[in-house]
């Protein structure tokens, strides 16, 4: 038989060796060559029409904060839709809105009661989603974020898992700073957690 070492031999076991180092090194270079790029989850077409319903019952430092406030949530995160709920009352819809009057149900009054943010990252995965339709209908994903026990701010995403941790703590900021805008006649330029 040619080709077939009849005995393994010293230098024959340091070859294997030599090109068993070899591939694997030549495995880890690819691997470490190969970029792993994510895609980014496809916006949902949503219906609605652009618009701003803000209530007349507030100063214009009020105002302002909750135009300021909406305007970069809608421009610098993947927010659709912007609804402020404030004792009650519908003090502001921003984005794609729709006409639908808004009621708080379960996962609203939860994150008020509990006073800690909601997260629904793909609603079609949760059985109360419909209670957001009135918001803007299929909405794929919400985040409820309260104003103490006083209100929450809605926000509504272009696409499932569309918010990062980053976009959820700029929402709670503001929100602490719209408690206190709203609350108060007096305007604190700094939230009292923040100092």
């Amino acid at each position: 038989m040619q080709g077939v070492a009849e005995t393994v031999t010293p230098e024959l076991q340091r070859a294997e060796v030599l090109a068993g180092m070899a591939s694997v090194g030549l495995m880890l270079v690819a691997v470490l060559w190969t970029r792993a790029n994510p895609r980014s989850a496809e916006k949902v077409p949503l219906k609605g029409e652009q618009g701003l319903v803000m209530m007349d019952q507030f100063n214009a430092v009020q105002k302002q904060e909750l135009a300021w406030g909406s305007h970069m949530l809608l421009t610098a995160t993947p927010a659709a839709s912007v609804l402020v709920l404030w004792r009650d009352q519908i003090v502001l819809r921003r984005g794609l809105i729709s006409q639908e009057p808004f009621e708080p149900g379960a996962i609203t009054k939860r994150a008020i009661e509990r006073e800690q943010t909601i997260s629904l990252v793909n609603t079609t995965l949760f059985p109360g989603r419909a209670e957001f339709d009135a918001m803007l209908p299929s909405l794929p994903a919400i985040v409820v974020c309260p104003m103490g026990n006083e209100g929450a701010v809605i926000v509504g995403g272009w696409s499932p898992r569309c918010f990062t941790r980053s976009d959820e703590r700029w929402l709670e900021g503001w929100t602490q700073r719209l408690r206190t805008t709203l609350g108060d006649d007096v305007v604190s330029p700094v939230p009292p957690d923040s100092i």
